[in-house]
């Protein structure tokens, strides 16, 4: 299951159980006076709150990538069915059967072209520079390391 099907799952489940958003019990627990600080529902909450922040980092980096690069439109949906999609495609033929009406003529050849320039044009969304970029960096700190890409 993609990450944030996960987060909204467990989201929605505790919703049903208490009858409230994780945001809403917790400040109600606050409002009383308890301290739940270091407690396994304090961690839980603090863990969800984390993953949404990354995910909506990850939304706003996507969505800048879908607007301002050159290839955008068709990395955006790329990415988006092959890792961001709430339904879980089964395989590659799903994915590009999927991808049809976004990108013209797609191949599985020009799939799996695409994929890594789509991850990486991501990568300089989030990051500022290339994975490239990221290994000879690392090789600079690791000299003695064999670092592969």
């Amino acid at each position: 299951m993609e990450s944030g099907a996960c987060v909204q799952q467990v989201r929605n489940t505790f919703e049903i159980e208490y009858g409230s958003s994780i945001e809403e019990f917790l400040d109600s627990i606050y409002l009383a006076g308890a301290d739940v600080g270091g407690t396994k529902l304090d961690n839980y909450a603090r863990s969800i709150e984390r993953s949404n922040k990354m995910l909506k980092l990850l939304t706003s980096a996507v969505d800048l990538l879908r607007s301002r690069h050159k290839h955008g439109e068709q990395y955006y949906w790329l990415l988006y069915y092959t890792y961001l999609s709430p339904q879980q495609l089964q395989n590659t033929e799903e994915i590009i059967e999927k991808l049809r009406p976004h990108i013209i003529n797609i191949s599985y050849r020009t799939y799996y072209r695409k994929r890594p320039l789509a991850i990486e044009a991501l990568s300089t969304v989030l990051w500022g520079y290339t994975s490239k970029d990221c290994l000879d960096i690392l090789e600079k700190f690791y000299p003695d390391q064999n670092i592969d890409t």
